[in-house]
């Protein structure tokens, strides 16, 4: 004779059945592959992180992103995650070399200082993260389109992004969320081909108004694609969640929602208009 089976009790049924059907429903999701990447600027050791949803097949735009001043930290690359979804494929780029994460906003304001003085070798860098991106892509077979690239950046990173437009790179679009507009010193700039959007917090007190009227004059001048949004009352770091530097740098939900949805809305718009 068999043994009778044993009943499961009715709370356990209850959470197996919810997990089954949440599954044909595909409500429940692996999380992202996130890898790191090294590679070399100059002799120079950097760690980039290519993050994506490995459950989807299809190949999607390769977005290129460059970390506000605490480089390729947890924080930043949980960002970088929520962002790939299921839309992108992300390389998060490494500014600042292996061993060299800033560990607070001091070691950051030098780190950052030291790049913004010398444009040639900031934009370098961001080059080099952008070719590195690729060639994983290649390397590893992830499933990303490269007929559709764009590099995005936070407060550092959204400067960087603008650096990389103004070097002449090729990239569909980039986005700076409230990052510097323009930067002080000699770097050879080449005209815009990348379609430009500049997310700005109109009360951001570390870009006053003469940057934000360059950045104009400059589009302007070129004749380029581009458009400057700014956000009302929104101050520097908008986006981030973990910025509580009341007037100054401080997270704006409502605002980072609207910034997150302006810029997927321009990359499609980009992305459908690469041949």
């Amino acid at each position: 004779m068999s043994p009778t089976p044993r009943r499961l009790p009715h709370r356990l049924w209850s959470q197996t059945a919810v997990a089954l059907v949440l599954l044909m429903v595909g409500i429940v999701h692996a999380a992202p592959t996130e890898t790191p990447v090294d590679y070399q600027i100059d002799g120079a050791s950097f760690r980039g992180y290519a993050i994506y949803d490995a459950s989807v097949k299809t190949p999607r735009p390769l977005v290129v992103l460059v970390p506000n001043w605490l480089g390729a930290n947890a924080a930043n690359r949980k960002q970088a995650a929520e962002i790939a979804g299921k839309d992108y494929v992300v390389f998060v780029a490494d500014m600042f070399g292996v061993g060299k994460l800033p560990a607070n906003t001091d070691e950051a304001g030098k780190a950052v200082g030291a790049l913004y003085a010398d444009r040639t070798l900031l934009r370098s860098r961001v080059a080099a993260a952008k070719t590195t991106a690729i060639e994983t892509v290649k390397a590893r077979k992830l499933p990303a389109d490269l007929g559709k690239v764009a590099a995005i950046g936070f407060c550092f990173g959204g400067a960087s992004v603008l650096e990389l437009a103004r070097s002449g790179d090729n990239s569909a679009a980039v986005v700076s969320f409230h990052g510097n507009l323009s930067l002080q010193g000699a770097a050879e700039d080449k005209p815009v081909t990348a379609k430009v959007l500049a997310l700005h917090g109109d009360a951001d007190p570390f870009v006053p108004a003469e940057q934000v009227d360059g950045f104009l004059a400059e589009m302007r001048a070129g004749s380029y694609d581009w458009e400057l949004v700014r956000y009302g009352g929104a101050v520097h770091s908008f986006t981030d969640p973990d910025a509580n530097w009341a007037g100054k740098a401080e997270y704006n939900p409502k605002v980072a929602k609207r910034a997150f949805a302006r810029m997927k809305d321009f990359l499609a718009e980009a992305f459908a208009t690469v041949r």
